[in-house]
């Protein structure tokens, strides 16, 4: 991270062949493991198809909603005031919730044991879909770890904030 001047962000990944949608792109480079892009294409379209056809809504309505459920509203920094380390509240911003809420769908599904990661996939999209599962369990972690420090939010503006 550049001290000098702000970095500039980089483009906007483009959409996948599927779906034609960049929320699909970005999930689909977060199942990626080791430059196997084609694999993880695979793995993605077939959960999110499996996913479609039991909540009777599109791919990318299921995918969408997933993610909204899942995003986190708060979250805590560490900030160093005389000595010691707290533990601030603050409102992530908005491309931080989203690489947090698709990093937790992934991982819920690449913790779950004994089945092909499109399976486990689906049962994590259509278990976050309906407020459930792993990925809605970290979320709530992230929440109430949150609300139990709300007592340092006089000391949000301390915190170094990057401009949107």
């Amino acid at each position: 991270m550049s001290r000098r001047a702000r970095v500039l962000k980089r483009p906007v990944i483009s959409p996948d062949g599927t779906f034609d949608s960049v929320l699909v792109s970005r999930l689909i480079n977060r199942v990626m493991l080791s430059g196997k892009k084609t694999t993880a294409n695979n793995i993605v379209i077939k959960s999110l198809k499996g996913a479609s056809e039991e909540l009777q809504a599109t791919p990318t309505e299921v995918l969408e909603r997933a993610v909204e459920n899942v995003k986190p509203k708060i979250e805590t920094k560490g900030v160093r005031v005389g000595g010691s380390n707290y533990q601030v509240p603050m409102e992530p911003y908005p491309a931080r919730a989203l690489r947090l809420s698709l990093t937790w769908i992934v991982n819920g599904a690449r913790d779950m044991k004994g089945k092909s990661m499109e399976e486990k996939l689906r049962s994590v999209l259509i278990q976050s879909y309906n407020e459930e599962g792993p990925a809605i369990a970290k979320r709530d972690v992230v929440h109430q770890q949150a609300a139990s420090n709300k007592a340092f939010a006089h000391l949000a503006n301390r915190v170094k904030r990057k401009k949107k």
